[in-house]
Formats: structure tokens, sequence, C-alpha cells
């Protein structure tokens, strides 16, 4: 079974179950959410925007190359459904994961895992974001809101709490760390597998015709 995280892309959204397919949550505020007539439409053009103006905004798991979870992250400016938090508005510095789904069937398998780490990897790699924050829900209840508990287990720590949809922050600088000590191991390991480079050859002397030799 081969798994990977890619660039979420408009041919991605099809894939997606329902409600996640036609669900605006997010991308609407809750007076254009009451009004939309095509939410299917409505997240493809704002996927669109998002990958026009800003860049990559998601990563999506595929299984044997099938789709079975995704992630979905982007400034709090293309996001207006965050404002309708108590725990708003997000900080300056940090860009806003909204929702995470991984299909039940592959629960547990630490694909959530790697789709965060997916993530972090793409803004790191960007420059200029310090961190990454999330609404989290304590309940268990929001299909769109990741769980506390989620969260927790990936990196990410109170930033401002609340009883049921506390703010969470994860520093992109820690992941970066990390993923800087991972490098260095595997670097130390490959130092150990791989055969010592033997020194070069010293240069041969040569004669010369006044009987001093060169190198």
């Amino acid at each position: 079974m081969s798994r990977k995280i890619v660039r979420l892309t408009l041919d991605h959204l099809d894939a997606l179950p329902e409600p996640c397919r036609s669900c605006v949550f997010w991308e609407l505020d809750p007076v254009r959410r009451e009004r939309v007539e095509d939410p299917r439409g409505e997240k493809d053009a704002w996927v669109s925007q998002v990958l026009r103006e800003w860049g990559s905004c998601g990563r999506v798991t595929l299984v044997d190359d099938r789709p079975v979870g995704y992630l979905i992250y982007a400034p709090e400016a293309f996001v207006p459904g965050a404002a309708s938090f108590p725990t708003a508005p997000v900080s300056p510095d940090a860009v806003l994961l909204t929702n995470v789904y991984v299909d039940p069937a592959h629960a547990g398998g630490g694909l959530g895992r790697m789709l965060v780490q997916g993530m972090a990897r793409d803004l790191i790699e960007r420059g200029g974001i310090k961190a990454v924050e999330a609404f989290g829900d304590t309940r268990g209840v929001r299909r769109c809101v990741p769980p506390v508990e989620f969260l927790g287990s990936v990196g990410f720590k109170t930033q401002r709490a609340h009883g049921t949809t506390p703010r969470m922050r994860m520093e992109l600088r820690s992941t970066l760390t990390w993923k800087d000590e991972l490098e260095a191991a595997l670097e130390r390991l490959l130092g150990v597998v791989r055969p010592a480079k033997k020194p070069a050859p010293a240069p041969t002397p040569k004669a010369t015709r006044s009987g001093r030799t060169v190198t």
C-alpha cells in the first residue's frame, strides 16, 4: 500500500466526501452562506482564488493513488468564516488551518499527522510565516472544526483558551528544528553505512630539464 501527500488542486475537490465537498463554512461569512445557491461552485471559486493570489492552500493524502484525506490552510484574510469564533482573530504572523479530514476507514494510521507535516514543510519553504493557528473543537461535534485532541497531538498549543473553541498555535520554528534534527540524524546514519572515501593519491613528481622536480 503506497501513501503520499500531494498539493491540493481543483482536480481533487470532486473526490472530497460530502458534506466536505459542499461545505463553505470557512470560505463565506454567515450572511453569504445563507444566500449561496451553488456551494460546490463557491468552494471551487475560493480554492481557485487562493491558489492564484496566495499559492498552495492544501494537502491531500493519497493511498494507492486514491484521495482519502485532506487539509486546507490560508491567511485569515481569505477565510471570512473565522470571524464568527469568539477566540478570533488569528495572530498576524500566522496562517489559519481550517479543517482536516481523514476517511474513517484509514483513521489511526498517522495520515492526519502526515498532512500537518506536509503543510508545515510548505510554509517553512516559503519563508516569512512564523506559525499556524487553528480553532479547535473541545466537544468533537463540529465536523469542519479540528478536534482539540488532534491538534494537541500534532504540536499545537493553546493560544487563547475557550470552553468549546480555543484558538491553538503551532510554531513553525519548532517544526523546523525537528526537521533539521531529523536530517542531521539521517546524515549521521548515512555516514556510518557509506564506505569512507579514499584520499586522493599524491601527485607524481615530474623531472624537468634542469634536473629539478615539480609536482
